[in-house]
């Protein structure tokens, strides 16, 4: 770890990062040399999740994509664990770590179970790999971007595969604007995909032997692959039972103010999908909202009063969604476009070279 400064006081202020996604691990990298920094993450590495379809396709693709915490946070502490409870002043985790704070970041994003390591990691996608290459017929179910960019990507790499979406909705990725679910719509038949909408599959009766699958509709799907797409709720039930209970709204988002700090307190902030911020929940939003919380906790670190503080103005409705390695479908405020253009844009790295740049490293090199 290298060389501390302490700040004019003397003291380094304690900050707690809770989440080491795309907002926690970038906001601890920010603050590593002006406060004590801790992150505390079930896992000891930093996943590009947009990057994450294509390393089931492409396995090598997540030596970039999958970074230890340890690379970027070099004057930081990283306990590797699950946070279970706050108090007003401490951070308890499942191994019975107690972490006390000045300062508390909550960025756990949407729930999901991952390996603890980074190379359990990378064989879960070899090993993923490994069974779509076998596969002769995939199931995907859900038409969010996740479901509509794994059958592209599959699609292209494996384009003699049988691949079948099945989506509850009218059509693909309500979110977004009708214009750009149709243009995805089209790509995906284009390379012989089916996609079946308005129709679910009974995903709680399922044995892990299951090949035939029964939609809403009562047709049957033989699939030697399951993936399922259809989201998860954000990561918010460990709060329920201490101070914040009350700052967790219906859908389990955790209601901040305009400078991100959770609604009610000076010192806590939260940041990422776990937030109520109006919104795509967007792994480039979750930056912008790493890098305002940032900067507001330098100006109360520092001493500096409130109204310094930067306001965090909610993004209009724009999304890249990649459709392969060289196509993508991109929605912006008054123009929506598929093809090379936006491809070009997103589909080829994926933002990984970008993100990587963003927390130090570079862009090229795969770690170790």
């Amino acid at each position: 770890m290298g060389e501390r400064q302490p700040e004019l006081g003397g003291v380094w202020k304690r900050v707690v990062v809770v989440g080491g996604g795309v907002a926690g691990s970038l906001i601890a990298k920010t603050l590593q040399f002006n406060a004590d920094v801790t992150l505390v993450d079930p896992k000891d590495y930093f996943e590009i999740p947009y990057a994450s379809l294509r390393s089931k396709v492409e396995p090598a693709f997540a030596e970039r994509s999958v970074i230890y915490h340890k690379d970027y946070l070099t004057n930081g502490r990283l306990i590797v664990g699950k946070a279970i409870s706050i108090s007003n002043s401490q951070v308890l985790t499942s191994e019975g770590h107690q972490i006390s704070y000045d300062y508390l970041v909550v960025a756990t994003g949407h729930s999901g179970s991952f390996p603890r390591t980074r190379r359990e990691r990378l064989t879960e996608f070899r090993t993923e790999h490994e069974e779509i290459r076998s596969a002769d017929s995939i199931l995907i179910v859900g038409g969010g971007p996740v479901g509509v960019e794994l059958a592209a990507e599959i699609a292209f790499d494996f384009p003699q595969k049988k691949v079948t979406l099945v989506h509850e909705g009218s059509r693909l990725m309500e979110f977004i604007g009708a214009k750009a679910a149709v243009k995805a719509l089209q790509w995906l038949k284009s390379r012989r995909v089916e996609v079946m909408l308005r129709q679910s599959i009974d995903l709680d009766n399922l044995s892990e032997e299951s090949k035939t699958f029964e939609t809403s509709s009562g047709e049957s799907i033989r699939a030697d692959r399951l993936f399922v797409c259809t989201g998860n709720p954000p990561a918010s039930d460990w709060l329920r039972e201490t101070f914040l209970k009350d700052s967790i709204d219906r859908f389990g988002n955790v209601k901040v103010d305009e400078n991100l700090r959770v609604k009610g307190y000076k010192n806590v902030f939260a940041v990422g999908d776990i937030t109520d911020v109006k919104e795509i929940k967007q792994g480039y939003f979750a930056q912008q909202q790493a890098l305002v919380a940032a900067k507001n906790l330098k100006v109360l670190m520092e001493g500096g009063q409130e109204r310094k503080m930067a306001i965090y103005k909610a993004s209009p409705g724009k999304i890249i969604v990649s459709l392969g390695r060289q196509d993508a479908v991109a929605q912006f405020q008054y123009s929506t476009w598929i093809g090379l253009v936006p491809g070009m844009i997103k589909s080829k790295d994926l933002f990984v070279g970008k993100t990587r740049k963003k927390l130090g490293l570079d862009p090229r090199i795969a770690d170790r």
